[in-house]
C-alpha cells in the first residue's frame, strides 16, 4: 500500500456478510469508481499501479472481496454463497458507502461479480468496466485449469510462484505483489461463488456502457483473445472493446498501466 498515493484512507463497511475493508482514495467530491479485484491471492491492492492516474478525477473505492484473502472479515457462516448473495453484498457496501450510483468494473473474478451485479442493478451503475474477464464470454481453457490444478488442491507459495511463472510467461513481476501472491496461499478463505456465464439474452438487454479490456497473451479462454473480443462486441449494445498487446491475464493490472489508466480514464469521462 505504500506504492499508492497520499491520502489514502481505509475504511469497514458492515453488511450481511460480514464487514469490508475497502481502500478509499481520491478527491472526497468526485465521481465514484468502485473495482473489484480477482480471485485467488488478489486483493484491493492490486490496483496500485492505476491509482494515481484515476484518483486524479475518481473518488476510489477498492475493495477486498468478502471471504477472499484480505482485510474483510466475513460473517461466521454467512459467506455469499450465490450470484444473489454477491449482489445483495454489493447493495449494503454502496449502501454502507453512501453511493446511489457508481462506475463500477473489476479484474478477473473480480470481473464477473461486477457484470453479473450490472445485470441485477442496473440503476446503479453508470459504467462498467471489465478487465480480462473470466467466464463472461469464454470459458476456462483446459491447459489453464491443469496448471492451476496444483495451486487449488494444495495451495503453497511454491505453487502460487510457480503458475504465476508460466501464465506470464515468465514477464518481470514486481516482487512486493509476488510476495502477495504467495502469502495469500496459507489465507484461510471461503470457497469463491461461481456459476455459468451470463446468457446471451441477459447480456443483450444491459443498458450500461461498458468497457472490455483484454489481454493479448493471457492464457486463461478458451477462445482466442479476438474471438471473445468479437464475442462480447455481439452480445453487448453498448461495449467498446480492446486488445492489450503483450500481457497476460495475471500480469496485466501491473504490467500495462499507462496504456490501460489511459483507456480507463477516456472512458470514465465520458
Amino acid at each position: 500500500m505504500a506504492k499508492w498515493p497520499a491520502g489514502r484512507e481505509a475504511v469497514s463497511v458492515p453488511t450481511p456478510f460480514g464487514t469490508t475493508y475497502v481502500n478509499v482514495c481520491g478527491p472526497a467530491d468526485a465521481p465514484p469508481l468502485v473495482l473489484l479485484p480477482g480471485g485467488g491471492g488478489a486483493t484491493s491492492a492490486s490496483w496500485y499501479a492505476q491509482a494515481a492516474d484515476l484518483t486524479r478525477t475518481r473518488r476510489l473505492y477498492a475493495v477486498d472481496l468478502i471471504g477472499a484473502p484480505g482485510r474483510s472479515e466475513p460473517a461466521p457462516g454467512r459467506h455469499p454463497r450465490t450470484v444473489a448473495d454477491l449482489a445483495d453484498w454489493l447493495d449494503a457496501l454502496l449502501d454502507g458507502l453512501g453511493i446511489a450510483e457508481a462506475d463500477l468494473g473489476g479484474h478477473s473474478y473480480g470481473a464477473w461479480i461486477a457484470l453479473h451485479y450490472a445485470l441485477r442493478a442496473p440503476t446503479r451503475v453508470r459504467r462498467l468496466f471489465l478487465l480480462d474477464p473470466t467466464q463472461c464470454f469464454a470459458g476456462f481453457k483446459a491447459a489453464y485449469l491443469l496448471h492451476a490444478l496444483p495451486m487449488l488442491l494444495r495451495p503453497t507459495p511454491r505453487r502460487v510462484r510457480a503458475f504465476l511463472e508460466w501464465e506470464t510467461g515468465g514477464a518481470a513481476l514486481d516482487p512486493d505483489w509476488l510476495r502477495l501472491q504467495e502469502a495469500a496461499a496459507g489465507f484461510p478463505s471461503a470457497k469463491p461463488v461461481t456459476g455459468p456465464r451470463p446468457a446471451p439474452d441477459a447480456l443483450r438487454g444491459l443498458d450500461v456502457p461498458v468497457l472490455l479490456l483484454l489481454a493479448g497473451n493471457s492464457r486463461t479462454h478458451d477462445q482466442d483473445t479476438y474471438e471473445v473480443a468479437k464475442r462480447a462486441d455481439a452480445l453487448l449494445p453498448r461495449v467498446e472493446t480492446d486488445v492489450l498487446p503483450g500481457v497476460s491475464h495475471h500480469a496485466v493490472p501491473q504490467t500495462a498501466p499507462p496504456e490501460l489508466a489511459r483507456h480507463l480514464s477516456d472512458f470514465l469521462d465520458l
